[in-house]
C-alpha cells in the first residue's frame, strides 16, 4: 500500500525505551513507511540521539530529542502530588473485566514502601477511587480527560509540532511513560495519536491511557482484549498485528554461530548449556535460583555435564536500591566460586535507555537459541525462547522473606503465578515451573534428556501470544499505519 502522489505524509514516533529503538528500527516497520513516502520523525533520548541518527541513516528519517529531562522536571514540579496520583489511579484502575493480579500487585507495592502518613492521607481515598474505576468506564475515560490538564504551557514540543506538522503521532506505550506529554500537546492540537505495544504485559500492567488515544497496534487478540475490557479502547481502533521486535528471531537476522557464541563467553562445547536471565529484580531476589543452578551444574546432579550462563537484568546496574547491585556482585561471587558458571551482561547504549538498549539481539538470541534448557522467572524472554523452541523453566524459589533488609516491597516468586501473562504461560503448559532445587533438577534433567517434551505446547503458545510467525510483522504494523493515514486524510 502506497499513499497517493504529491501527498506526503509525516508522522512522530516516540521511542523513549530500547524496547522501542527494536520495535521500530529494527524490524521492516519504518523501512516500510519510507518506503512508502512517509517521512519519519523519530524522537528519542537527547544523549543518544547523535548515535541513533548515525545508526539508522535512512533518507527521509529525521532523528530529534525527545526532552525527557525536562518532560520529568515538570512531572515533579508542577504540582507533583496530583501528578503522581493520577499516574497511580491509571495504573491501577483498569477494569474488573480483565484479569487485575499485576495491577493489585502495584497497589500493595505502594502501601508497603509507604509511610502510614502517607497510606491515610493518600492511599485509602485511592483505593475508593480505584474501586470506581475498576467498575465504570465512564469513570475511566473521566480519568484521561482529567490528566490532560498536565500538559506543559507553552507546549514542550511546540517548535516540533510547528516545524513538521505530524499527521500522526505514535508512541511505544498510551502515554504510560513521559511520553504522555507529547501525546497530550498532540490531542490537543487535534493530531491523531496511536499506540504501538512494544511489552508482553504491558496492557495488563497499566491499564488505562495517560493521554487521549485513537488507536492502537498489539500483539494478539488477547492484548487486544485486555485494550478492550480493561481500558475501553473502541475494538475497530485495535489492530492486531504480532509483535516487530520478532522478525529477526523468525529469520535468525541475529543468531552467531554456536561455536563462535560459547568462545566468545568461555564455555565448553562438550558441556550442556543451561542459560538463567535475572527477571523481577524489583518485586524478589533472583539469587536463590541461580545459586541452585550454579550448584546443580557443578554437582553432577545433572544428567549431562552441564555449564550455566546467567544474564543480568538491567536493574541489576541500578545502585538505587543499592541492593540491586549487591545482587549483582553476589552472582559475580558465584560466577568466581564455581568453573562452569558464566556471566553476561547486558549491553548500554546510554541516555535514559541505559542496558534496555537493545543493542544486543544477537546476544539474546543466541543465548536462547543455543541453550539446551533455559530457566527465568516468567519475563518477556519465555515468549522468546518458545519462538527459539528451546526448553523452558519457570524457577521460582524465594528468599524468606524477600528483600527484607529494606523498604522495598517484597512479593513470593510463587504468589506472581496468577498475573495475565504468568497464567497463560502456565496454562498453556509452553514450559514447566520449579518452586524448589529438587523441582528444579528433575524438570533440568527431563529437558536435558528429551528437549522435545512441550514443543507442541511451546509452538502453540508463541501463536497465542504473538499471533504471527512469518516474520512479516513490521510490515504488517506499517501497513496498518498507512491505512490510518489514508483513512484520516479523508
Amino acid at each position: 500500500m502506497t499513499l497517493e502522489k504529491n501527498m506526503t505524509k509525516r508522522i512522530f514516533i516516540s521511542a523513549d525505551h530500547g524496547m522501542a529503538i527494536i520495535y521500530f528500527l529494527q524490524s521492516d516497520l519504518v523501512p516500510t513507511l519510507l518506503e512508502a513516502g512517509v517521512e519519519v520523525v523519530l524522537l528519542t533520548d537527547d544523549e543518544i540521539q547523535s548515535q541513533i541518527s548515525s545508526r539508522f541513516n535512512h533518507a527521509g528519517l529525521t532523528v530529534e530529542g525527545l526532552r525527557l529531562k525536562q518532560a520529568s522536571a515538570y512531572a515533579s514540579k508542577v504540582k507533583p502530588r496530583w501528578q503522581w496520583l493520577l499516574a497511580y489511579l491509571r495504573r491501577v484502575g483498569g477494569s474488573w473485566r480483565i484479569n487485575t493480579e499485576a495491577m493489585d500487585s502495584h497497589i500493595w507495592e505502594v502501601w508497603a514502601e509507604n509511610s502510614w502518613k502517607f497510606r491515610l492521607g493518600l492511599w485509602i481515598p485511592a483505593a475508593l477511587w480505584t474501586l470506581l474505576l475498576r467498575s465504570s468506564s465512564a469513570a475511566r475515560k473521566s480519568l484521561v480527560r482529567m490528566q490532560t490538564r498536565f500538559t506543559p504551557r507553552p507546549g514542550l514540543y511546540a517548535d516540533l509540532f510547528e516545524k513538521y506538522r505530524p499527521d500522526l503521532v505514535i508512541a511505544s506505550t498510551a502515554g504510560w511513560r513521559l511520553d504522555r506529554y507529547l501525546l497530550r500537546e498532540a490531542a490537543q492540537r487535534g493530531v491523531p495519536t496511536m499506540a504501538a505495544i512494544v511489552g508482553w504485559d504491558n496492557p495488563s500492567s497499566y491499564a488505562i491511557p495517560g493521554a487521549p488515544m485513537d488507536y492502537a497496534t498489539c500483539w494478539s487478540d488477547l492484548q487486544k482484549d485486555e485494550l478492550v475490557f480493561g481500558s475501553d479502547w473502541p475494538p475497530e481502533r485495535v489492530h492486531v498485528g504480532g509483535i516487530p521486535s520478532y522478525d529477526g528471531y523468525f529469520r535468525k537476522t541475529w543468531l552467531v554461530p554456536r561455536d563462535e557464541y560459547f568462545k566468545l563467553h568461555g564455555l565448553d562445547l562438550d558441556r550442556k548449556l543451561v542459560s538463567y536471565a535475572c527477571s523481577f529484580v524489583h518485586f524478589a531476589p533472583n539469587y536463590p535460583n541461580v545459586e541452585a543452578l550454579a550448584r546443580l551444574v557443578s554437582s553432577g546432579a545433572l544428567v549431562e555435564p552441564s555449564q550455566l550462563l546467567v544474564r543480568l537484568h538491567p536493574s541489576h546496574f541500578q545502585d538505587k536500591p543499592r541492593m540491586f547491585a549487591e545482587e549483582r556482585e553476589r552472582i559475580h561471587a558465584l560466577e568466581a566460586l564455581y568453573p562452569h558458571v558464566h556471566v553476561v551482561r547486558p549491553v548500554a547504549l546510554g541516555g535514559s535507555l541505559g542496558y534496555y538498549s537493545g543493542e544486543d539481539m544477537d546476544e539474546k538470541s543466541s543465548m536462547m537459541a543455543h541453550s539446551d534448557v533455559f530457566v527465568t522467572v516468567y519475563s518477556t524472554m519465555v515468549v522468546e525462547t518458545a519462538v527459539h523452541d528451546t526448553p523452558i523453566v519457570a524457577a521460582v524459589i524465594d528468599t524468606p522473606g524477600g528483600w527484607n533488609k529494606s523498604k522495598k516491597f517484597s512479593l513470593s516468586l510463587k504468589e506472581i503465578g496468577d498475573w495475565p501473562t504468568h497464567k497463560r504461560f502456565r496454562e498453556a503448559r509452553a514450559g514447566r515451573v520449579a518452586q524448589n532445587e529438587t523441582e528444579l533438577c528433575e524438570i533440568l534433567n527431563a529437558y536435558l534428556k528429551d528437549p522435545t517434551l512441550d514443543a507442541a505446547e511451546r509452538r502453540a503458545f508463541i501463536e497465542q501470544e504473538i499471533t504471527y510467525t512469518d516474520a512479516a510483522a513490521g510490515k504488517r504494523t506499517a501497513e496498518f499505519i498507512l491505512k490510518v493515514l489514508d483513512f484520516e486524510r479523508k
